[in-house]
């Protein structure tokens, strides 16, 4: 039994890897020409290229320039978050920074410590601005320039003659009398500042790079036969919300009932997984598209009459995958509400009846478990000091 199980688990991994690579690869092929990638290759900057709307927030693009720089290679970052740059001395509070612009969708520069593939720190000057599309953040541009050494007095009256890969051994035993657990490496960071050059260097190239995307940028119709809904008329969510949404492991949708024939406007990567459709075919789209020959008319009335009184449902219901395909889906509607009470969206989540969950869950758990995670990622944003997640609807 155990000879005939294992090549079946390794299948189904290397599908899914291929699928989740072919994910990757779409993020800019869905939205720009095919030949996107060999142009930004040809590039001598030293960029990354991610995007919010997946899950993790993967890196999607590495220019080659930051391949060198950072001594890994494009299989080791592509897919990868941004995060594993970062090591003991990367100051928190310019990754927190980083992650405030990320929510407010803007544009930061701030000098930041980050680390090398063999494990050597060096300083960059970090770039990042969003790459807007149609009125929505598609992606994060992140420009890295190298921060030249150079001679500069500490604030203890040291002077030090480097501030890249010698910053552990010159601060060594120093950052470790004044680190503190909420701070670690806040002086080490204040100690390299980028200069002027530097900055502009940065700025005209993430200049150059955007003017780029929006020269290979695709001007598509994405309207599907008269049943979806045009993406340039979805509101966007915010890239913030995004992320945090693309934490949530289950498989799910978020609807627009402010929207004409309510579209879809986020699908997680499970849900991708589970109907074989891409995030493009998706989005924009009323989630009737799963229903078929077999689809039980009760059950999508009784869907009908618990949105109408904005209550939550639970039905199951036969729906088809891309490939025609058919699955029993367990699929619990909820109501989602911002911080004022005012419903935002509605929330799909879906399970194939006979699937199995790993910690031995019932359906039912699972369900709430996803919605409850869902309505935190709202409210909390919509409470939040950034941009309103449904600012066209509020």
């Amino acid at each position: 039994m155990v000879g005939l199980k294992l090549p079946t688990i390794a299948r189904a991994r290397r599908i899914s890897k291929t699928k989740a690579m072919n994910r990757l690869t779409e993020s800019l092929t869905a939205n720009y020409s095919e030949s996107i990638v060999e142009v930004l290759d040809d590039l001598a900057d030293n960029f990354l290229i991610t995007d919010p709307a997946i899950a993790g927030h993967p890196i999607v693009f590495a220019s080659r320039g930051f391949l060198v720089m950072s001594g890994y290679s494009r299989e080791e970052v592509i897919g990868r978050n941004g995060r594993i740059f970062q090591g003991p001395a990367t100051n928190r509070r310019s990754v927190m920074e980083i992650r405030e612009a990320i929510r407010e969708e803007r544009t930061v520069q701030i000098s930041l410590l980050n680390y090398r593939k063999d494990g050597t720190p060096h300083w960059i000057l970090f770039h990042l601005c969003p790459v807007v599309m149609e009125g929505r953040v598609m992606h994060f541009l992140a420009v890295q320039v190298p921060i030249a050494r150079r001679s500069r007095s500490g604030r203890r009256g040291l002077v030090f003659g480097a501030c890249r890969d010698e910053v552990r051994e010159e601060l060594g035993s120093r950052l470790d009398s004044f680190q503190d657990a909420d701070n670690r490496g806040l002086e080490a960071e204040e100690l390299c500042e980028a200069s002027d050059l530097e900055k502009q260097k940065a700025t005209c190239a993430a200049k150059n790079i955007l003017s780029i995307l929006n020269y290979y940028r695709k001007h598509t119709d994405r309207a599907l036969c008269g049943k979806r809904c045009s993406l340039a008329t979805v509101a966007p969510l915010s890239s913030y919300l995004n992320i945090s949404l693309g934490r949530i492991k289950q498989s799910f949708v978020l609807t627009d009932p402010y929207l004409p024939d309510m579209p879809i406007v986020y699908a997680s990567d499970a849900f991708l997984n589970l109907t074989g459709y891409s995030r493009h075919e998706v989005l924009g789209r009323n989630c009737r598209f799963l229903n078929g020959p077999g689809t039980d008319v009760e059950a999508l009335q009784e869907i009908k009459d618990s949105i109408q009184a904005d209550q939550a449902c639970t039905v199951r219901v036969l729906n088809y995958r891309k490939d025609e395909s058919s699955f029993w889906n367990l699929l619990h509607i909820s109501p989602v509400r911002n911080a004022t009470g005012k419903i935002a969206f509605y929330v799909g989540v879906q399970i194939n009846e006979n699937s199995k969950d790993a910690q031995g869950l019932s359906p039912e758990m699972r369900q709430l478990s996803a919605v409850a995670a869902v309505k935190v990622a709202v409210r909390s944003l919509s409470a939040g000091p950034g941009p309103s997640s449904r600012s066209s609807s509020s």
